[in-house]
């Protein structure tokens, strides 16, 4: 974390205060539903790099403004959308999905996030996984730290779907991360966001988005092996990746 760590709450106002612990953001982030300018928002304190929040709350942003909703960063009182570590913002009400119809609203919102980031710079620091054809490593990946024959799988699932068209991908859509109402659906923790091949966010529940059996299992497969690479702890600590990699199968 920031050495300045939550301190760094008093440049939303001097009233601004934290409210109770969220979950999420294990061992990662620290998030925090907080109240800022009297409203309630959301406080996420990390360690990503300034050029990392930078392209995040841009990205935000830019989504609030083409009427995608979104969490929308809360500015400091300078004018700011992060500072030492910390975004504020605001606060989405809702429930996760529940029903296929509920995920075709989810799918519905994904496509409508590809449409609207095309051409979007990659997140820096981040590699996509088409470009992890090549390199090693990139922000939490480090495949010489996996088995090479799983690296070998992973490789081989993303060759797969390498040429399809990108854009951002929101990199985490599962239930915890959607929040719905009867009139809107918002993604939330976009801590994962970055550039990549836009057919990993869709291999949804009851194949919500419509894809047919092969590019179904396709994006899954490269998705699976995503994962695997992001959670690999060589410590055996965290079996999130490691479960994740079982289910690549090799070609």
């Amino acid at each position: 974390m920031s050495p300045v760590g939550w301190a760094a709450l008093k440049q939303w106002g001097d009233e601004a205060r934290r409210i109770e612990r969220l979950t999420g953001g294990v061992g990662v982030n620290e998030v925090w539903s907080v109240r800022v300018n009297g409203r309630l928002a959301v406080g996420r304190l990390g360690r990503r790099s300034d050029a990392d929040l930078e392209w995040e709350t841009e990205l935000l942003r830019h989504l609030d403004r083409e009427g995608m909703s979104v969490p929308v960063p809360i500015p400091t009182t300078d004018g700011r959308y992060f500072a030492d570590g910390l975004v504020v913002m605001t606060h989405v009400e809702g429930g996760p999905p529940e029903t296929a119809a509920d995920w075709q609203r989810v799918a519905e919102t994904l496509q409508q996030l590809h449409r609207l980031t095309e051409g979007w710079p990659q997140r820096p620091g981040w590699r996509s996984s088409t470009d992890l054809l090549q390199a090693e490593t990139g922000t939490r990946v480090d495949l010489g730290a996996m088995p090479s024959e799983g690296v070998a799988r992973c490789r081989a699932a993303w060759a797969r779907v390498a040429g399809r068209a990108t854009s951002v991908v929101h990199g985490d859509p599962n239930p915890g991360n959607v929040r719905m109402t009867a009139d809107r659906v918002t993604m939330i923790d976009w801590d994962e966001a970055h550039v990549d091949v836009a057919d990993l966010d869709l291999p949804l529940p009851h194949n919500a988005a419509g894809l047919d059996a092969e590019a179904y299992d396709l994006a899954a497969q490269a998705r699976a092996a995503w994962e695997a690479a992001v959670c690999w702890d060589p410590t055996g600590v965290d079996p999130f990746g490691a479960r994740r990699l079982a289910e690549v199968r090799a070609v």
